[in-house]
């Protein structure tokens, strides 16, 4: 009865030592696979961050030159920074035209989401310039930290449209659209900036911020000789609307529903221009008073080309490179929509503020108007030429 025991006791051990023995091969592969994993992928980021916040004056290890050393540490932070890191803003290069996209922009909930989203936008387009004009008396501090962390060329200008062209409870006068004057000023900025006979390669564009842009539309219009045009989707409650297009590559008239008598019957998001064409046409600018509505992007480009003279992009104007915010209900091409209120007649004046004397923007370079503020030119006549005070020149 003894021995029966002594043999019991190691054949209950047994099953228990084969239990282990499973265990630990079990486990033991998926331990070599993770300490594989680490090392390959985590220790690499951690070292770099150790040599990227440790002392940059170590000394390379014995027997190893330290240039080698150097250079070899130097490719390792680089490959890692490049995978983790977007760099921006965008490369420059002195052989593409600049793209100075004017952004109208005002004071409401959804400003900092949309400016943002556009901003994420630009940062891929090399060779950008971005106008920001704000409609207040003054800059405002939302914006300004917003333009300064974008890392983007950007110019901050504001002016604010008066006070009795605006009705009760912030609602818009139909009879200025919105944008209208901030988007004169960014066309005054550039002509003071840049001189007339500039040599300067540069497009003009009027994206505003509650837009979708596709990134082949700016490399498409960088190479705009005159004014050049493209469809835009989800406006005037089409799908789309676009320039007629003949065989022979021109325009011939425009697919829309609204008024497509207009001279030009596109939106203001679906053509750019030259910017040597805005400096030699010194006169073009929107006018403020005598249009109707639905005709402000007319009245700036009957003063610098002809239907002619429009180059169609887009694959001659059958691709959509633009979206603007979908409406509610998208009309039928039958369907049109109700008369807008026309224009009526506007005072000889409107107060300009927020040209400030500036050195002019180059490229590579940030520029602010600054805290202050200094009266500009106060009157800007619907013919586009200044009075009241003298335009300053840059410094």
């Amino acid at each position: 009865m003894a021995h029966e025991e002594l043999w019991a006791q190691p054949a209950l051990e047994m099953p228990k030592r084969r239990d282990v023995l499973a265990v630990v091969l079990i486990v033991l592969p998926w331990t070599l696979l993770v300490t594989v994993w680490h090392q390959s992928t985590v220790a690499p980021l951690l070292a770099t961050r150790k040599d990227d916040s440790g002392d940059p004056r170590r000394e390379a290890p014995p027997g190893t030159d330290p240039r080698e050393y150097c250079m070899s540490d130097r490719d390792i932070v680089e490959v890692v920074r490049t995978e983790y890191v977007y760099t921006r803003p965008p490369p420059w290069s002195d052989t593409l035209p600049t793209i100075h996209v004017v952004t109208p922009t005002y004071s409401r909930p959804v400003q900092k989401a949309e400016l943002t989203r556009l901003a994420n936008t630009l940062l891929h387009v090399p060779n950008l310039h971005w106008l920001v004009v704000e409609d207040a008396p003054r800059r405002t501090p939302l914006t300004a930290r917003l333009l300064r962390d974008t890392g983007l060329n950007y110019t901050h200008l504001h002016v604010e449209t008066p006070r009795n062209y605006k009705l009760r409870g912030d609602a818009r006068d139909p009879r200025i659209p919105r944008g209208t004057m901030q988007r004169n000023l960014a066309l005054r900025w550039l002509r003071e900036a840049f001189p007339r006979n500039s040599s300067q390669p540069g497009v003009v564009y009027f994206a505003d911020d509650d837009n979708t842009y596709s990134l082949e539309l700016f490399e498409e219009m960088r190479s705009t000789r005159r004014v050049s045009v493209w469809p835009v989707a989800f406006v005037g409650g089409l799908r789309y609307e676009a320039p007629r297009v003949n065989g022979a590559g021109k325009v011939v008239g425009w697919k829309t529903v609204f008024d497509p008598h207009r001279p030009f019957a596109i939106d203001m998001a679906g053509f750019a221009v030259n910017l040597r064409l805005i400096l030699q046409r010194s006169q073009a600018y929107f006018k403020l008073r005598g249009v109707k509505g639905g005709y402000q992007e007319s009245s700036l480009l009957r003063e610098l080309v002809t239907l002619s003279d429009l180059e169609p992009k887009a694959a001659n104007c059958t691709k959509e490179r633009l979206l603007r915010p979908a409406p509610g209900r998208l009309l039928s091409p039958r369907r049109v929509p109700p008369r807008r209120t026309p224009v009526d007649s506007l005072p000889p004046s409107l107060p300009l503020w927020g040209l400030q004397r500036e050195p002019g923007w180059m490229p590579g370079r940030r520029m602010e108007t600054p805290k202050h503020r200094s009266p500009g030119p106060s009157v800007l006549h619907p013919t586009g030429s200044p009075a009241g005070s003298a335009p300053w020149a840059p410094k």
